[in-house]
């Protein structure tokens, strides 16, 4: 043997692929060390010892001191150290250190973006040594598919790339300062004010975001909606009901609404004009990750966490590329024909792949945005065989957008006709529009996606006498600004700069999982806009969407060269010291005010319906302090006034329906299951409409 090389991958599904790969056999041996898989490879008379560092196996912990703030003083540590929930990387830190012994050289595997550039440093630094650093190289890829690792492996380059760690090092670092000192001050506040713990997390990415939401709820709640009057009216011709669009698409008053409308129903008009146009729509570029994030929540309402789950699954299937990227950008090096006669072997993609493949020349259409590290995502060519549900739509969607990307330009003509309608002294104009879709190009590609192509308009000429007819008046009011949905927020913060393509779905997730939004809709909750509002008043900086673009502008210099990860730290500490202090003179006031918020907060969740037995109280959740049970008790119980109670189902989250039972009064709720579908009930559980049975699982 020439060398026993240690290569550093990010998961365990990619070291396995990686073996498989690179072996000259393409037969590995794998062994375990507690459980962990370590794989042999043998290459060039080469023995590759192929680990998994299951993601970040070290991470930032507390140097010292007490569970206060500001908090200035950190350290490295393994992962199970600094985060007692990930007990699980020991196993993993002691097998590579095993592994690693003997080991002459060393080879960083992981995924080519920031975090597994400093996952594998991480482990080279901590498990292998400062000197395993000089030794080592960086193996870089973008699929996982044999052809691509070995072109890596062949092509790796001398030296990991510091200029990327140092940028990963920074962002934990900063992004750690600002998460342990604002979290802490929120939840002291709270501790101090109410003697309640809570942890109220908060950081230099998640306070902007959430206050995007809050403004966005203000501005819904204090629209004051306007009337306006539309004019809707329809023609018969050639036996075809058209709608005709009245000139103006609001008239202000409803007595001029109500005049053109007795001026014109029943009136002849007569076509005085018609235009057509041609109009061609590129196609669209390849998928990046936000680009991908939205377009499966418009179609399948997927969560921006659900499609890059799926978009990882795929990835280590080798069945796409890597998908954590903001590149639209497919270059030249990528053989394209060798993907699209893999996807020919797939049923439906069969005919659309032979037709790219005719074609002399293809190249996907580059789209603004690249990436250097990543191309956009596209499939590799390879049968994934049955996917599961998610999975294949995800699939679904990057295979056709890929193929529509090398598609034609779909060519539309655009036909516009004015009608005048000439009553009592006075003209009215009307229009007439249609579309007709001349030729599809990339459209048959994407087909399923697209949106409704328009309406095509019978034959019609200048002259041509119009009946109006269906023709009346309706009033509309002003609508506030749509909340965001998943899609409309991950672009507002990409747009802004806010976070990574590799952070965005994070910082919703955790949005979500401290309870300042609920819904599809992003909708604050009370105590997200307590939260805002006390950061507004008396720690303005927390907010600040500058102050946290700024720091993404310095780790992205620190990336280029420009600037040193101690002096990107030093200037976060400085911030944070200013707003901090800001924080610490009203601690007692924000404390206050969210515990007023979480107190509303419980009151509201356990709200159910009105007592059917005494007719004044509410029906509320109580939790009985001896059993850990829950049911429905009557808000009156305490002063004596009605003994009215229910059991209710122990699993699962329970909502108020806001409606009651026609037979017996008593309130009806939801049940909400993980993992199973909701379902409804009366609490009643001697309800006339019942059989019987009990509600105690």
């Amino acid at each position: 043997m020439k060398e026993r090389i240690l290569v550093v991958c990010e998961k365990p599904t990619a070291a396995q692929r990686i073996a498989h790969a690179l072996d000259d056999e393409g037969a590995p041996e794998v062994y375990y060390e507690g459980g962990v898989p370590l794989h042999i490879s043998r290459r060039d008379d080469d023995e590759l010892v192929i680990v998994s560092a299951l993601g970040h196996l070290f991470g930032i912990a507390q140097d010292g001191g007490k569970w206060t703030y500001p908090v200035y003083e950190y350290k490295w540590a393994p992962a199970y150290e600094a985060n007692r929930g990930q007990k699980n990387t020991k196993r993993f830190i002691q097998a590579i250190e095993l592994a690693s012994k003997g080991a002459t050289g060393f080879v960083s595997a992981c995924d080519f973006d920031v975090e597994g550039s400093l996952i594998a440093y991480m482990v080279l630094l901590n498990i292998c040594g400062e000197d395993s650093l000089s030794q080592s190289k960086r193996m870089k890829y973008s699929t996982l598919t044999k052809e691509d690792l070995v072109e890596a492996w062949k092509g790796m380059s001398p030296t990991l790339d510091f200029p990327l760690i140092e940028a990963g090092r920074t962002r934990h670092e900063v992004d750690w300062l600002f998460g342990i000192n604002l979290t802490r001050a929120l939840s002291l506040s709270l501790k101090n004010a109410s003697g309640a713990f809570r942890t109220l997390s908060i950081g230099r990415v998640q306070g902007p975001t959430l206050n995007f939401i809050k403004e966005r709820d203000v501005e819904i709640k204090t629209h004051v909606p306007l009337p306006f009057w539309v004019i809707k009216a329809h023609s018969d011709i050639e036996g075809e009901s058209v709608p005709l669009e009245y000139a103006e698409a609001r008239i202000g008053e409803k007595s001029e609404a109500s005049k053109i409308v007795r001026a014109c129903r029943g009136k002849d008009g007569a076509i005085s004009t018609v235009s057509t146009r041609k109009v061609e729509q590129s196609p669209p570029p390849p998928f990046n990750l936000g680009d991908l994030q939205r377009e499966a929540f418009s179609k399948f309402r997927y969560s921006p966490r659900m499609t890059l789950n799926s978009a990882e699954r795929l990835y280590l299937g080798a069945h796409i590329s890597y998908p954590r990227t903001s590149s639209q950008r497919i270059p030249p090096t990528i053989d394209v024909r060798v993907i699209l006669e893999g996807l020919k072997n797939r049923r439906g993609y069969a005919d659309l792949a032979a037709s790219l493949l005719k074609e002399s020349t293809l190249r996907p259409v580059q789209g603004l945005k690249d990436d250097p590290a990543h191309p956009a995502i596209h499939p590799t060519g390879s049968n994934p065989g049955k996917l599961a549900r998610v999975d294949a739509r995800i699939y679904d969607l990057i295979c056709r957008r890929f193929m529509a990307s090398m598609g034609q330009p779909s060519v539309r003509e655009s036909i516009s006709a004015e009608v005048i309608v000439d009553s009592r002294g006075s003209s009215y104009s009307f229009f007439l529009k249609g579309t007709k879709l001349i030729e599809k190009g990339w459209i048959k590609f994407y087909e399923p996606y697209v949106k409704e192509l328009g309406m095509e308009l019978p034959e019609i000429i200048e002259g041509q006498k119009v009946p109006i007819s269906g023709m009346r008046s309706l009033e509309r009011y002003t609508k506030p600004p749509p909340r965001f949905n998943s899609g409309s927020l991950l672009r507002l913060m990409e747009e802004e700069g806010l976070g990574t393509k590799a952070t965005r779905t994070d910082i919703l997730d955790t949005l979500y999982k401290r309870g300042y939004v609920e819904g599809n809709t992003n909708e604050i909750t009370d105590l997200g806009f307590t939260i805002v509002e006390s950061l507004e008043r008396f720690a303005p900086g927390i907010l600040s969407v500058e102050m946290t673009r700024g720091l993404e502008d310095d780790v992205e210099r620190i990336q280029g060269g420009e600037l040193s990860r101690a002096d990107a730290i030093e200037k976060t500490v400085e911030v944070l010291n200013s707003t901090l202090s800001e924080f610490k003179g009203y601690e007692g006031q924000i404390g206050s005010e969210i515990s007023g918020a979480i107190a509303r907060e419980e009151e509201r969740s356990s709200y159910l319906g009105s007592c059917p037995g005494c007719g004044e109280g509410h029906l509320r959740i109580v939790v009985n302090k001896k059993t850990g049970k829950r049911f429905a008790g009557c808000s009156n119980y305490f002063d004596g006034r009605c003994t009215t109670s229910y059991p209710l189902p122990q699993r699962g989250r329970i909502v108020a329906t806001g409606r009651s039972c026609s037979a017996c009064g008593a309130p009806i709720i939801k049940v909400v299951s993980k993992g199973g579908s909701p379902w409804e009930l009366c609490i009643n559980i001697d309800c006339p409409s019942k059989n019987g049975g009990s509600l105690d699982e």
